[in-house]
This record gives C-alpha cells, sequence and structure tokens, in this order.
C-alpha cells in the first residue's frame, strides 16, 4: 500500500508504506495527546471502527474531548480506554431508530423526539457519575442556545452533560444545566480541535465520520430545492471543520484519522452500522501504520489508496440529522 503525505501551514508531515512499528507514528505525538471525536449521528458508527484501530496498536490518549455522539462514544472510551470498541460494536450493530429517537408523549414542544432512548443507552454503558469519575480525563462539547457560546462540559453530572452535547435542536430537548441552556455541541464545533488545544493538547487524534478526513467533492447539486439546501448545509459543516483544524495544525500536530466510507446511510438508518465498523477499521489501520509525525501540521490520507469519504446530495435531512 503507497500512502501519500498532504502539506498544511508550512507542516512536515510525511508518510511512509506499511511495515516496521506500526504505533510508531502515535508514540511520536507530543504528549498529553487528546482524542478528539465529533459529530455524525449515524455515522457514529465509524468511530467504532477507528477505536479498533487504535485499542489494537495499545494507543491510549491523555484526554478524550467529544461533542454530540462523539460526546457519547468518547465518554465510554474514556471509561474504558482498553475494551470500549468491543462493547461499543455490539451496541451500534443491534442499535435502531427508535431506540435513540422514540416517538412519544412530549412534556413541551421542545422537541420532536424525547431523549429517553439516549437516557436508556448512557444508563447501560457502565458509566460512572461524574465526569471526574472516568479513567481518562473527558470533556463533552455543547453550545449555550442563548449566547452561542460553546459549553464544554468537563466536571459534574455525567448523563446531562451528554444529554446536552447529543441535543440536536428541535429533535432532541435541551438540557439545562447550570443556569445555561445547552444544545449539540455540533452546531458551532462539529470537531472540537479547539477544545483539545484549550485543554492543553500538544497533539490531537481526530476520530473522524467523514467530512474531517477528506476534501469535500465539487459536485453541482440537482436544481431541486433539497438538493441546494443539503449542499449548503453541507459546505457550512465543511467550512467550519477546514476552519478549526487548520487553526489548530499550526501549532501542532493534528492527525485525522481516515474511515473510507464512501457511501452514507440515511440519518435515521442504523442498519450499516456493521459496514461502517469495518470499513474505518481497516481504513484507519492501514493509515496508522504508515504515519510519521515530524512537527506541528495537518496529517491526513490524499491518495486513492486510502479512500475517503464521498457525501451525497440525499436531502436536507440528512445533512439535519449530522448534527448528532
Amino acid at each position: 500500500m503507497r500512502v501519500t503525505w498532504r502539506q498544511r501551514s508550512g507542516a512536515s508531515a510525511r508518510f511512509v508504506s506499511g511495515g516496521g512499528d506500526s504505533s510508531a507514528g502515535l508514540h511520536a505525538l507530543p504528549r498529553p495527546v487528546a482524542v478528539v471525536v465529533g459529530a455524525g449521528g449515524v455515522l457514529g458508527a465509524a468511530h467504532v471502527g477507528v477505536g479498533y484501530a487504535l485499542e489494537q496498536r495499545g494507543f491510549v490518549p491523555d484526554m478524550i474531548i467529544g461533542t454530540s455522539v462523539g460526546a457519547l462514544n468518547g465518554a465510554i472510551a474514556a471509561a474504558h480506554p482498553d475494551r470500549a470498541a468491543p462493547w461499543l460494536d455490539h451496541v451500534w450493530t443491534q442499535l435502531r431508530r427508535r431506540e435513540v429517537y422514540p416517538l412519544g408523549y412530549l412534556s413541551s414542544r421542545a422537541s420532536v423526539f424525547t431523549d429517553r432512548g439516549l437516557r436508556r443507552l448512557i444508563a447501560r454503558a457502565e458509566l460512572p457519575s461524574r465526569i471526574e469519575q472516568l479513567t481518562v480525563p473527558f470533556t463533552a462539547v455543547a453550545m449555550d442556545l442563548v449566547s452561542g457560546a460553546p459549553a464544554l462540559l468537563d466536571r459534574g453530572d455525567l448523563e446531562s452533560a451528554l444529554l446536552a452535547s447529543a441535543a440536536i435542536p428541535g429533535m432532541l430537548p435541551p438540557v439545562d444545566r447550570a443556569g445555561r441552556t445547552l444544545v449539540d455541541g455540533g452546531v458551532i464545533a462539529y470537531v472540537p480541535v479547539l477544545a483539545a488545544r484549550q485543554a492543553g493538547a500538544a497533539s490531537v487524534v481526530v476520530v473522524a465520520t467523514g467530512l474531517e478526513s477528506s476534501p469535500l467533492p465539487t459536485t453541482h447539486p440537482r436544481r431541486r430545492a433539497s438538493a441546494i439546501a443539503a449542499r449548503a448545509g453541507l459546505l457550512l459543516l465543511h467550512h467550519q471543520i477546514e476552519r478549526d483544524l487548520h487553526e489548530v495544525s499550526q501549532h501542532i500536530p493534528t492527525v485525522v484519522l481516515p474511515t473510507g466510507i464512501e457511501s452514507w446511510p440515511a440519518p435515521w438508518d442504523f442498519g450499516h452500522s456493521q459496514r461502517l465498523i469495518s470499513t474505518a477499521s481497516l481504513t484507519a489501520g492501514r493509515f496508522l501504520d504508515g504515519l510519521r509525525i515530524d512537527g506541528p501540521g495537518l496529517y491526513r490520507a490524499d491518495d486513492p489508496s486510502v479512500p475517503s469519504a464521498r457525501p451525497g446530495e440525499a436531502s436536507t435531512s440528512s445533512i439535519q440529522g449530522a448534527g448528532l
């Protein structure tokens, strides 16, 4: 396999062909290392595959920063840093839409779905009650609905922090926490690398779902309202991600692990989880086996032999569903 390198912001990023010490790249990262787990809805299954690749190489981060579905997956990884992937694999491959987004009678008009499905998932995850009790230091990123500022939740009640970080506006109810009304962190920090640097990380490993790991394809949407809205939303997310990655990579090594996902499921379709996990595990593993670190910069695949995500123009709901 051949892996090329992509240089950004004066970075001296280098990749070599597989072989030798498969974990050399990870072990060369300056400490403390933050794993950043981004948003992505049903694509969060890809996090599990990337987690397998990291666990198989004996990698344990010094901190984990998660937003939206990445906060849920990240908290479980922070609780069980050496065995989270198999547990998450079982959960994701059994998961169905009604378990995450159950319809029902609501106590208010703040959301379409209740959060009781997410509460059940959190309760089954064998997590401690408080963030400080997690094995690996952890931060969940949400957004303050009044000010629009990021809310970095690194202490206190864990369940409310995860519910807040995953509260897709309009879809799941906002969370009142410490006097603030909080919603999905993916709105303001789809890939929370800025929060990782603020927390003192000397290097970052981004656990991707797709948008983080490859350039956006230049396609023209069909002349339909849904396709145009979907493309605009995708561009908005992509520019936010690129801006944040570019800013952080100027100062510290920023590794974005590819997933190899070429087709995206509908935002409510959890039936593709096994495919996403398997593809991401293989692709991220191949990438890691060729990774070499040489100072600050943006390290990510830019080669046809390492497939990258190719988001489609499916529908406006695909963009809206990506918030979790």
